[in-house]
């Protein structure tokens, strides 16, 4: 339990009457800047005859962690971040949220303002700050992502048992459908998946209300996201899917953050992040959505049946167009639900086309969505790769919502692309007059025998597909290039809340690292530091770019003289992206571009240096004249350059170090230098 603030300490020489500070750096790579914003804050505090001690939430996890007793003791917290931090510890204490370049630039008059800081009173939710370091992502985008980052993994596994199951235990049935034995081995693997499906739609809307009202928004944004994806509480067949969850979440958690604005008296407020938030926000969410929001989504999709219904005598090209179209729109959601179920509708009548229609579109937003991972690879994280490959598989067993993680992070972008995708589908798919026996969808219903026209429901999937990934590249691409939020990358705050990398691509990133001593097999070259991974190969006393782009381009051209990078163009677009995310010009006249990314072999690091300095967006204003570039690989072992860059990070903020690098008169005189990293 932490004291409480009270006026700051005053007066005396006495060491017990000293200040005592506590801060947190973090960045959304968790890389340059957090050790620098550290190392610039204890200096700042140490000339003052300050105790500080400085917590860094970096890319090799958390250090110097703060206890209970360094909060019991501190005067201030000053919270220099560009991600979600948890306040929740420092409750009671004054707390000053800035980003995490103003602890690199105005360390000084951060330790000024934290003594006449607000106290923080607990119960709020992480919270970044709203200026920093880099482009800021709104309160809503870093929500968004939380719950995208969560539900990933739902997603996957439940979309792949479901998929194994289907491949290995199912078979078509002649009273009609595509089943599995029950009692079987495979009905079990398939019942598993489905939970993950179940569980999937409330995962997303309870993480994005967590990132907005902290935990006591977890439960309503949960129960409401349920109540979203079950219909069967406000009278519909199909529930709100994906999209009902989205809104559920932002609802609840913004619900949960007025309640806690209402003033209660003192013997109620213990219990009010446990039990009367949770209750009032849950019953109000829940209410809401069953009387105010689930019957108008009823009666909307109910007219939607009849209206398809009067359209069966109606040219097979509309109808195909328009069941792909509302097929592709939600996966698995309200409107896909609506098509689907009228097509499986139809097959006891005998009109088995319908529902070849929408079989054929079913596949096509989960394998137009892997194909453009494929496709442009340097548009996508490793995490989103990696959902790539479990949405093409998916899509082979008609599993639509393997593309949902990509429609919810990117929903201007991948929707609209789907949506053409799943058109052009299912109106190839009725002029080719595809029938479909059983109430599902895919090439897997095809291999086992329930399609009429074969081969050309493979040509409608396959350039419907084909139609989704070439638009999606394209919007992708030119959002991009506008600024647009994308998908949290590696090191990008979904977000990371968001605590970005949870999910698929979090675990994965966990137990990848990137770094390896000596596996490039240079280990024994003469002239090099930073473990290897700096030479003199990699040093140059001179860069002659005059801009941010064409000075990456020499370092990379650089980096690959070391011998470990085997696609320059792919290195280059590589930082690029990452300079998107923010600046790394981290003032100071330094700037530490860097990447991770298989266009390197092995780790590499290299140092130029400018005479004339490269504008690089530095927090401070000045132009970059010291440039490291550190290159890593997708899945080196070891963290050890992460360590290294917080070595470096810190001995950068020394001004006699700085000035002996650019003294240097040449690459051996350089590397001497940087021996003193360590």
């Amino acid at each position: 339990m932490t004291s409480p603030a009270g006026p700051p300490p005053t007066g005396g020489g006495d060491e017990q009457r000293r200040v005592r500070l506590l801060a947190v750096t973090a960045c959304p790579t968790g890389i340059a800047h957090t050790y620098m914003a550290a190392e610039k804050l204890s200096q700042a505090a140490e000339s003052r005859g300050i105790d500080m001690k400085v917590e860094t939430q970096g890319s090799i996890g958390a250090e110097n962690v703060l206890d209970d007793n360094d909060v019991r003791q501190a005067d201030g917290v000053i919270v220099a971040a560009d991600k979600d931090v948890d306040l929740s510890r420092f409750a009671g204490k004054r707390v000053l949220t800035v980003g995490v370049a103003e602890g690199i630039r105005h360390p000084e008059r951060l330790i000024e303002r934290v003594l006449s800081a607000p106290v923080h009173t607990g119960g709020g939710a992480p919270t970044a700050p709203a200026s920093g370091g880099g482009k800021e992502r709104s309160a809503g985008y870093r929500a968004l992502m939380n719950g995208v980052s969560y539900m990933i993994p739902f997603v996957v596994v439940g979309g792949l048992l479901i998929a194994i199951s289907l491949s290995l235990g199912g078979h078509t049935d002649p009273s009609g459908g595509l089943v599995i034995p029950k009692d079987s081995f495979w009905m079990d693997v398939n019942n598993i998946g489905v939970i993950g499906f179940t569980l999937m739609v409330p995962i997303l809307s309870g993480y994005i209300a967590y990132a907005i009202g902290d935990r006591p928004a977890l439960v309503p944004g949960m129960i409401g996201g349920w109540i979203a994806n079950t219909g069967e509480l406000y009278d519909s067949k199909a529930g709100a899917g994906f999209i009902g969850a989205i809104v559920t979440g932002f609802l609840a958690g913004y619900l949960v953050l007025w309640i806690k604005k209402v003033e209660v008296p003192k013997f109620v407020q213990p219990i009010m992040p446990i039990i009367v938030i949770p209750i009032v926000a849950t019953t109000a969410l829940g209410l809401f959505f069953i009387y105010v929001i689930g019957r108008p989504i009823s009666w909307v999709f109910e007219h939607l049946t009849d209206w398809l219904g009067g359209m069966t005598g109606t040219s097979a090209v509309l109808l195909g167009a328009i069941l792909g179209l509302m097929i592709a729109f939600d996966m698995g959601g309200p409107v896909n639900k609506t098509a689907f179920l009228f097509g499986a509708g139809l097959i006891a009548t005998g009109n088995q086309t319908v529902m070849g229609m929408c079989a054929t579109a079913i596949p096509v937003m989960p394998l137009g969505q892997g194909l453009a991972t494929l496709l442009r690879r340097r548009l996508y994280s490793e995490q989103e790769r990696e959902t790539g490959f479990a949405a093409l598989f998916m899509g082979c067993f008609g599993i639509s919502e393997g593309a949902i993680p990509f429609a919810a992070a990117r929903p201007a972008q991948v929707i609209p692309a789907n949506m053409l995708g799943g058109t052009v589908a299912g109106a190839i798919a009725g002029v080719a007059g595809v029938e479909d026996a059983v109430p599902h969808g895919g090439p897997i219903v095809a291999v086992l025998g329930a399609v009429s026209g074969v081969p050309m429901l493979f040509v409608a999937v396959v350039i419907g597909s084909v139609v989704t990934a070439l638009t999606t590249v394209a919007l992708v691409d030119v959002s991009r290039r506008r600024g647009a939020p994308a998908l949290a990358g590696a090191g990008a705050a979904v977000s990371e809340p968001v605590p970005v990398g949870a999910g698929v691509g979090g675990a994965m990133e966990s137990a990848k690292s990137v770094a390896g001593v000596g596996s490039s097999g240079e280990a024994g070259e003469a002239g090099e530091v930073l473990s290897g991974h700096l030479t003199e190969r990699t040093v140059r006393v001179r860069l002659e770019a005059v801009d941010k782009e064409a000075a990456i381009r020499e370092m990379a051209g650089l980096l690959a003289r070391g011998g470990r990078v085997v696609d320059a163009d792919e290195l280059v677009a590589a930082a690029l992206r990452r300079e998107e995310q923010g600046t790394t010009g981290l003032g100071e006249e330094i700037a530490i571009p860097h990447a991770k990314t298989d266009a390197v072999s092995a780790p590499v690091v290299g140092f130029a240096r400018s005479d004339e300095g490269v504008e690089w967006d530095s927090p401070d204003g000045t132009k970059a004249r010291l440039v490291f570039m550190i290159a890593v690989p997708e899945a080196a072992a070891g963290d050890e350059h992460l360590r290294i860059l917080s070595l470096l990070s810190r001995r950068l903020m020394d001004a006699g170090f700085r000035e002996r690098l650019l003294a240097a008169p040449d690459e051996a005189a350089v590397v001497e230098v940087l021996r003193e990293v360590g």
